[in-house]
Formats: structure tokens, C-alpha cells, sequence
């Protein structure tokens, strides 16, 4: 019995492997290829796997922060204006690929009164530099600093999902490519597949500016710089309130008169009403009262 096993064994090997029974089944199994649409679902699983369903260590590694800084400026209003020039001369000169100017406003309310705004994106190195000589530039300029901020944002999850999602889509893309170019198969599943590649391309261009966007925010700082108006206690504009108080003195004068007569007018008939009850009761009420009272 022991020696039967083995030799049985080994024929039904050798059946097999010459093509026995079963053997033509098994070959055209393996022989036939996938649908057109049974191929796009194994691209996109190849192209998710090939993206780690995530993302690689090396950018997890990394943090991905976007700061924003504010600035606050009080300054004599003779100076705010060159001083926002000169912050916008500097950023110009550093160049669009370190430092923007997005936005700039100023304007003049009077004599002794103006404010101004400029906002600018640039990269944090130059950001650092300007916030470090802001201090000594407001006291050259016989100003301070009223404010500073500074804000953080992770963009860390959000910057390596969308890179992940890229890749893969970008996968998936090169493998609907080959499908189109190397397969002839039904009217039907080429149109299809036609289809899903431009879906993809679509949302290919649409991670990319997603992306695009995300890494400028983290490559060039927001700065948001406010200049305000350093008041002079003894300027003209200090002394205007009681400048405006003395010339519209009469102008007050005749209205609070204004007032007093308006206010008689209404009145005066609840006068004469309660003049001529208080002479009733006097003239005619209360001596009669008065003379009842003894008896």
C-alpha cells in the first residue's frame, strides 16, 4: 500500500502535464483576456497601489506650514506715504519670485489725517528680514509699531492627500493611454474608456491647481502692513474742535432758542387751560368752601 500512493501520485502528475483531462479548460482560462471595462478597474487599483493609498514617508516627513503676518504703523502723516512707497520699492526690487505686491490703498481724510494699507505675499526669508528692520525704519521715521502678529496654518494633510491623489490619477491616466493604443476592442468599451480618460485629465488639471495653490501658500508669506496717523497734540487738527465749537457758537446759540420757543408754543394752551381752572377754584370753589367749614 505504502508503495501504490507514491506511483499513483505521480502518474496523475504526468497525465496532467501531458494534457490530461481538464487541461484544455484550465489553457483557455489563462489564455483569455479581461473586458475593456474589467482593465480600467485593474488600472485604477494598480494606480492606487502604486500611490501607497497615501503618502510616501519621505513627504510625510515634511511639514508643510503657510504663516500669515499683520503689521500696525502709526506714523506722522507727512510719512506714511513714502514709507509705503518704499516698502513697495523694496518688494519690487527683490522681484516677482520673492516678493508680490497684492493689494495697496491710501488715502488722506485732511491736513493732519490719512491712512494707508499694503498687503504683499514673498517668501519667508525676505519676510524675516523686513520684520527685523520695521522697528529701527518706524523710528527713523519719528513712528512705532503698534501691533504684530503672526499666524500658522498645517497645510500638511491637505498638500500630501492631494499629491497622493495626483500620482494617482496620473497612473491611471498613463495605463487608460496604453489601453486606447494598444487594444482594439468593442465600439462600445473604446468609448467608454475615451471617456474615463477625459474624466481623468479633467480631475488630473484640477489636482494640479489644487496643488499649485497649496504650495504657494506655503512658499510665499502673507504680510498685511496698516499705517495710521500719528496725531500732534498741538497741530491744527488737535485744536480744531474748539475751533469748530467757537464758530458754531450763534449757529447753536439760535438753535437751542429755537427750541425754548417751540417748546412754549406747545404750551401755552395747557397754560391757559390750568390758568383759568386754578381762577375757577379760587374765585368761586373754594370761598364757598371756606364758609361752609364753620357752620
Amino acid at each position: 500500500m505504502k508503495l501504490k500512493l507514491p506511483t499513483i501520485a505521480a502518474a496523475v502528475l504526468l497525465l496532467a502535464a501531458c494534457g490530461g483531462p481538464g487541461s484544455e479548460s484550465v489553457e483557455r482560462s489563462v489564455m483569455t483576456a479581461p473586458s475593456p471595462m474589467m482593465e480600467q478597474d485593474m488600472a485604477m487599483g494598480e494606480a492606487y497601489s502604486k500611490s501607497g493609498g497615501g503618502a510616501p514617508a519621505e513627504e510625510a516627513a515634511r511639514q508643510y506650514i503657510a504663516y500669515s503676518h499683520s503689521l500696525g504703523l502709526r506714523l506722522p502723516v507727512k510719512q506714511i506715504e513714502p514709507v509705503m512707497q518704499g516698502h513697495v520699492a523694496a518688494c519690487n526690487a527683490a522681484g516677482p519670485s520673492v516678493c508680490i505686491v497684492t493689494n495697496s490703498w491710501f488715502n488722506t481724510y485732511s491736513e493732519d489725517e490719512a491712512s494707508a494699507s499694503l498687503q504683499l505675499r514673498a517668501t519667508p526669508d525676505w519676510i524675516e528680514t523686513f520684520l527685523n528692520g520695521i522697528d529701527e525704519e518706524a523710528e527713523r521715521a519719528n513712528g512705532e509699531v503698534t501691533n504684530r502678529q503672526t499666524t500658522a496654518e498645517d497645510l500638511t494633510v491637505s498638500i500630501i492627500d492631494t499629491d497622493a491623489r495626483l500620482n494617482a490619477q496620473q497612473t491611471l491616466q498613463k495605463r487608460l493611454e496604453e489601453l486606447l493604443a494598444n487594444r482594439e476592442g468593442e465600439l462600445g468599451d473604446l468609448l467608454a474608456t475615451e471617456r474615463e480618460l477625459a474624466r481623468v485629465n479633467g480631475e488630473i488639471d484640477s489636482l494640479k491647481s489644487s496643488l499649485k495653490a497649496l504650495m504657494i501658500r506655503v512658499d510665499m508669506s502673507q504680510l498685511s502692513i496698516s499705517y495710521e496717523t500719528k496725531r500732534n497734540p498741538v497741530s491744527q487738527g488737535a485744536l480744531s474742535p474748539v475751533a469748530n465749537a467757537f464758530g458754531d457758537f450763534f449757529y447753536n446759540l439760535s438753535r437751542a432758542l429755537a427750541a425754548v420757543i417751540t417748546a412754549f408754543a406747545g404750551g401755552l394752551p395747557w397754560l391757559i387751560l390750568i390758568g383759568v381752572f386754578l381762577w375757577i377754584w379760587l374765585k368761586l370753589i373754594w370761598p364757598r368752601i371756606r364758609r361752609k367749614k364753620p357752620e
